[in-house]
């Protein structure tokens, strides 16, 4: 580490990895509860098994976002961090936040909007995290070098800030409702995100690749670009059915189309950097899942995106597991690896532990991918189905999910992999292997 204030990031990175095993571990629970429907019924409704699975998702991301910003920001500005102990608040804060949140969750406490769930004070408390971490961050930059991949970092993290703000606005009109609603949720992970994403990537192709910074950042600017001139209207895909006008099936189709765009710039992007740097990174777990990052997002947020976006095909397929399919293998994709990238990649600086279990780290990218993808398919299959005798045919919902139940099934043991996976990344990431414990031992006793 060049910076000492680095090591913040250290708080933000163990939270994020806590909150993902919390995240995987409900999501299991959930998927449980599609085959036996009953299950915890009383104790533990699915409503609120989704809501802390979903809730505990957006948190960790989030905190895993500000990791990297905390981490990244000083090598790029080439400056110490304006204020550690701000650092170090805004995570008690925003830990403290979370936490309390999911406990209202349990005991009924919540406001009912999906992801938006969180009771008024929460929002608030929110806001205020969101607040000394953005002072915080761009007095680092402001007092530093200014770079691209830090200049569109900072602006996503404003943008999803000020994109936030739309949570606190409920109108009793439930159209009005959705179309703002869906500022929060669509603009945040089909827009602002991906500058997040980018700027992340393009940080460690700087760092693991010696490709000349120049060359990088220009396929850095031509990602955002793309991902805010399609991301943007793209949010018409959300408009089709809810009550707005027509001409939003014709811009949602074409603009959610080309949202394909960005994520196919970004597989070349990671490929092409690792293949022209020419240079053997001593951490190989950390290239695995940028390159992962960049391929799952292309076919979890393009692909099966492009899937069921056009009006057309949206008609029949919209809330089934066809959406189902598509969100999970996006987030894990997009979201999910590019923080346990920027993780594995910075982990290890900051705890002092270089070199350190790769390959188990790489076991687990495998093992995780593979439960996602066979759960993706799972899904899709499901989706079909269900799109096909309930949307087309006509038969009732209930009637349906009865022959869904095998998929059901499939998506639970593949849920349980997920599971696993992210335990032995975990592990990988903060335990220290047998060699370092040794090593360790005979440092302290040569000191004594």
């Amino acid at each position: 580490m060049k910076y000492q204030t680095q090591k913040v990031a250290l708080y933000y990175f163990v939270g994020a990895l806590v909150l993902f095993l919390s995240q995987v571990t409900f999501g299991a629970l959930a998927g449980a509860v599609y085959v036996w429907p009953n299950l915890l019924a009383e104790t533990l409704p699915f409503n609120i098994i989704r809501m802390i699975h979903t809730n505990s998702l957006i948190v960790w991301l989030l905190m895993g976002f500000m990791g990297a910003a905390y981490y990244l920001v000083p090598e790029e500005a080439e400056t110490e961090i304006y204020s550690p102990f701000l650092a170090k608040l805004q995570f008690w804060l925003f830990l403290g936040g979370g936490a309390a949140a999911i406990i209202g969750y349990i005991f009924g406490v919540h406001g009912g909007r999906e992801f938006l769930e969180q009771p008024l004070w929460i929002k608030i408390a929110i806001v205020g995290v969101m607040l000394i971490f953005l002072f915080n961050l761009s007095m680092t930059v402001l007092k530093g070098r200014k770079t691209a991949v830090s200049m569109i970092l900072v602006i996503g993290l404003w943008m999803v800030a000020l994109l936030f703000l739309f949570a606190f606005y409920n109108p009793v009109n439930l159209v009005l409702d959705k179309v703002f609603w869906w500022f929060v949720v669509h603009l945040w992970v089909e827009g602002v995100w991906e500058l997040i994403m980018a700027s992340i990537l393009a940080f460690l192709m700087i760092k693991m690749t010696g490709v000349d910074r120049e060359i990088v950042e220009k396929w850095l600017y031509l990602i955002v670009s793309l991902a805010l001139f399609t991301g943007l209207l793209g949010t018409g895909h959300h408009y089709y059915w809810i009550g707005t006008p027509g001409y939003w099936q014709w811009i949602g189709s074409v603009f959610s189309t080309l949202e394909v765009a960005p994520f196919f710039a970004m597989v070349l992007f990671t490929f092409y950097m690792v293949w022209k740097g020419g240079r053997k990174h001593p951490n190989h777990a950390a290239i695995l899942w940028a390159l992962g990052c960049s391929v799952f997002a292309f076919f979890g947020a393009g692909v099966w995106g492009f899937l069921h976006t056009l009006a057309n095909v949206n008609y029949y397929t919209h809330g089934t597991q066809v959406t189902a399919a598509h969100g999970h293998l996006a987030f894990y994709g997009a979201y999910v690896m590019v923080n346990l990238a920027i993780i594995t990649y910075a982990l290890p600086k900051l705890l002092g532990r270089e070199p350190y279990n790769q390959t188990l780290n790489m076991w687990g990218f495998w093992i995780c991918s593979s439960g996602v993808a066979f759960m993706t398919f799972t899904l899709t299959f499901a989706g079909v189905i269900q799109s096909h005798v309930q949307r087309f045919l006509g038969e009732s919902y209930m009637d349906v999910q009865d022959q869904m139940m095998f998929f059901y099934q499939l998506r639970l043991g593949s849920g349980l992999v997920v599971v696993i996976g992210a335990f032995i990344i975990v592990y990988a990431l903060l335990v220290p292997r047998k060699e370092e414990q040794q090593a360790n031992a005979t440092a302290q006793q040569s000191a004594e």
